[in-house]
């Protein structure tokens, strides 16, 4: 299946970007009607929220709760930046922009939206080769210039697969990762998402854990709720997260690949390593849900 040529223009002011997500205002909002799935959520400004494919960066704003700021800060800039986007002014808190020189020209290779109406693709400054509106089959050497590669080449993000991203473009994203990992860029010099780490309270997982973000955000739900992580694989167990496992080559649950002693956790598989599914039928916030059926037996026992 092709994906789409949108051009537009990249926005960040009075917004709250962040390592993987910025806002998008397409030179002509009849062509998001191109995009399978919900339709795309156009605000009054006549912006819409794109996610970057391929990639997690870590947490700077979610529900409250962050990931090492330093890192997580360091990606948010690199993605302005490699977008065209300067002089970006910041509130006292870092969390949303004042001021910038942005509405930077760009376009986005994207086929579908999420269950949140975001538009998932591939993200580049400049403008297109072709007519915006055109359908064009993406080939691995398309993605080197993109900032999807770009993030995860020099280490600031995470990668995070879903069932939609083709084999053939994966395949070629691994391999980005790897060269990254194995010369320590970025976030790799500092992960601990495949070593056991204790989690003492919820400040280890905002302050000073650096975590693959969607085992941070399950983790740190699991924590705000129960006050530990004791328990936390079980809690996992009964949101049956669908995974596909790229090593085995066999559908299973997310909670498979935990490993829990003590006050430790670890993920048993390295995040290229795992397909999972976007659960379009679920609205969101399901693993709170799991943590309140979870907690009376872990009070209990």
């Amino acid at each position: 299946m092709p994906f789409f040529v949108i051009a537009g223009k990249f926005h960040c002011v009075n917004y709250s970007p962040d390592g993987d997500t910025i806002r998008f205002a397409p030179n002509d909002l009849s062509e998001l009607a191109l995009l399978q799935g919900v339709p795309a959520k156009v605000n009054a400004r006549g912006h819409t929220s794109v996610r970057v494919e391929a990639i997690d960066a870590l947490e700077t704003h979610y529900g409250g709760r962050h990931q090492p700021l330093a890192l997580a800060n360091e990606a948010r800039n690199a993605l302005l930046a490699f977008l065209g986007i300067s002089d970006v002014v910041w509130d006292t808190n870092q969390s949303s922009v004042l001021s910038a020189t942005d509405g930077v020209d760009g376009y986005i290779l994207a086929r579908a939206t999420d269950k949140f109406g975001r538009i998932i693709g591939f993200l580049f400054p400049g403008a297109p080769s072709g007519p915006s509106g055109s359908d064009v089959f993406v080939r691995p050497a398309m993605l080197d210039a993109s900032l999807n590669r770009f993030m995860l080449q020099e280490g600031l993000a995470f990668p995070t697969y879903y069932q939609t991203l083709f084999g053939e473009l994966r395949t070629a994203l691994t391999q980005t990762v790897q060269q990254a990992r194995a010369a320590n860029k970025g976030i790799y010099a500092v992960d601990r998402t495949n070593t056991l780490s204790t989690i003492e309270n919820i400040g280890s997982l905002t302050e000073t854990l650096v975590l693959m973000p969607k085992l941070f955000r399950r983790a740190s739900d699991y924590v705000a709720e129960a006050g530990s992580i004791r328990g936390f694989k079980d809690a996992l167990e009964l949101n049956e997260e669908p995974v596909f496992d790229l090593v085995e080559l066999n559908y299973t649950h997310f909670d498979t690949f935990i490993e829990e002693v003590g006050d430790q956790i670890r993920l048993t598989r390295k995040p290229e390593e795992l397909v999972f599914d976007p659960m379009p039928e679920r609205p969101g916030g399901e693993f709170r849900a799991m943590v309140n059926e979870i907690e009376p037996a872990l009070q209990e026992g």
